[in-house]
C-alpha cells in the first residue's frame, strides 16, 4: 500500500528522540530548534489587526504582492541583491516547504544532490522523496565543520544537479565568509550546478555580516535558489512564512507545484511578516541575547571536556563527546533520564557524527546555567 521509497524513509532522528521527552516533568530542553522568545508585539499586533479587519481569504499563489515587494526592498538594501517581486519571489509555508518545492522543481529521477554533513535532518529525506540521490560531503571538526574544497572538487566530478548549502548551519552554527564562499563558488561555477541555499539563520550571525551566495556575482544569482523566512530571526515559527528567491523560470516551476499542493501561505501570517521586516531593533536585541548565551555555553562546555567548535551563527553548538565512551544516543538518553536535560544525538545529523551532540541555547540563561550544573554532575558519574 505504501510507496517503497517512503516505506524505507527513516523517521526524523530529532522527533524520534523527543517523543521520549513528552510528559517528563522538570526537563530542561536544549534540543528543539525554536526561539524561546515570544514573537515581538508589533508583529503580533499586526496579525491581530488583520484578523479583526477580516483578512481571512486566500492570497495569490505566489503570495501577497506587498510582502514580495517588502522582501525585495529588504534584500536590496541589506545585501545589494535585487529580485523582481512579480517573477522572482515566492512566499512559502516556511523554508521547509520552499526546500521541498525547489527539489521537486529541478530534479529528474536519479539526479544527485550534494548534502553537506552534518546536515539538517530533512535534507536527504526530501531529496529521496523527490526521486533524487544523495552525495554526502562529510565535513570534519578539524576543518571547523566547513566544506573542504578538495572533497567538493571530487564530488563535482560526479555531475550533481545541485548542492545544498545551509549557513549559519544547523547543527553546528558555523557560517562562511565572503572569501570562503568565493572559493566554493569557483568550484561550483565550473559546471551548471544549482545551489539551494538555506539561509534561514542569516539574521542570527554574530561575528560578521551574513553574505548570501547569490550576491557573489550575476552567475551565482542565476544558479542559486535562496531560501529564507521569518521563523528563526523574528521568532515566528508558528506563523509558517518563508520565501524563495530565484530565476523566474525556477520560481515559476516552484509556484506550479505550490499552487496545486499548498495553494498559498496564510494571509494573516503574510501580513504579520510585512511588519516583521520593520522590527529590526527587536531582531538585534534577540541576536545580542543569543550571542551572550553562546559565549556562556561554549565556555562552560569546553571547561567540562565537551570540546566545541565556536558557533558563528544560529543558536546551536555541536560538542564532541571525545573521551567519553558512550555514543550520542546512549549519552543523550542517560542524560535525559538521570539529569532531566534534553539534547539531540549527533547521529540524527549524519551517521558519522555519533560522537557529537546538538545543544540549542535558545533557552534562558538561567536554564542554561542549571543545565550546565546537571551536565557536570552527570559527567562525574561516567567511568
Amino acid at each position: 500500500m505504501i510507496a517503497d521509497r517512503i516505506e524505507k524513509l527513516a523517521p526524523s532522528g530529532i522527533r524520534a528522540f523527543f517523543d521520549l521527552v513528552l510528559g517528563m516533568p522538570d526537563v530542561i530542553s536544549l534540543g528543539v530548534g525554536e526561539p524561546d522568545f515570544i514573537t515581538p508585539w508589533k508583529i503580533r499586533e499586526k496579525a491581530i489587526t488583520a484578523l479583526e479587519e477580516g483578512f481571512t481569504s486566500y492570497t495569490s499563489n505566489q503570495g501577497l504582492f506587498v510582502l514580495r515587494q517588502d522582501i525585495a526592498r529588504y534584500l536590496k538594501k541589506k545585501y545589494s541583491l535585487y529580485y523582481t517581486p512579480k517573477e522572482e519571489i515566492l512566499i512559502t509555508v516556511g523554508v521547509s516547504e520552499g526546500f521541498d518545492l525547489a527539489l521537486r522543481a529541478i530534479l529528474e529521477p536519479g539526479d544527485s544532490v550534494i548534502i553537506v554533513s552534518p546536515h539538517y535532518v530533512s535534507y536527504p529525506a526530501l531529496v529521496e522523496v523527490a526521486y533524487g540521490k544523495v552525495l554526502y560531503l562529510v565535513t570534519k571538526e578539524e576543518d571547523g565543520f566547513k566544506i573542504n574544497p578538495k572533497k567538493l572538487c571530487e564530488l563535482v566530478k560526479k555531475n550533481p544537479k545541485a548542492i545544498v548549502l545551509n549557513y549559519p548551519s544547523n547543527p553546528t552554527g558555523v557560517t562562511y565568509s565572503r572569501e570562503e564562499l568565493k572559493e566554493i563558488w569557483k568550484i561550483l561555477s565550473s559546471k551548471e550546478i544549482l545551489v539551494i541555499s538555506d539561509e534561514i539563520y542569516g539574521e542570527l550571525t554574530y561575528d560578521a555580516d551574513h553574505v548570501p551566495v547569490a550576491s557573489l556575482d550575476k552567475k551565482a544569482k542565476r544558479q542559486t535558489i535562496l531560501l529564507s523566512g521569518f521563523s528563526k530571526g523574528y521568532a515566528m515559527t508558528g506563523f509558517r512564512v518563508g520565501f524563495a528567491c530565484a530565476h523566474k523560470k525556477i520560481i515559476s516551476a516552484m509556484t506550479k507545484i505550490h499552487a496545486y499542493s499548498m495553494l498559498c501561505g496564510p494571509i494573516i501570517s503574510q501580513l504579520a511578516a510585512t511588519e516583521a521586516l520593520k522590527a529590526q531593533r527587536e531582531v538585534i536585541q534577540m541576536r545580542q541575547e543569543y550571542k551572550r548565551r553562546r559565549d556562556f555555553i561554549v565556555k562552560e562546555l569546553n571547561a567540562l571536556g565537551l570540546s566545541v567548535t565556536q558557533p558563528q551563527g544560529a543558536f546551536y553548538c555541536f560538542p564532541s563527546l571525545g573521551k567519553f565512551k558512550l555514543n550520542s544516543l546512549e549519552f543523550a538518553k542517560k542524560l535525559l533520564f538521570e539529569e532531566k536535560v534534553a539534547v539531540v544525538p549527533g547521529r540524527a545529523f549524519g551517521k558519522e557524527f555519533d560522537s557529537y551532540l546538538r545543544i540549542s541555547y535558545a533557552n534562558t540563561l538561567d536554564n542554561l546555567k542549571k543545565a550546565i550544573i546537571r551536565i557536570e554532575r552527570f559527567l562525574k558519574k561516567l567511568p
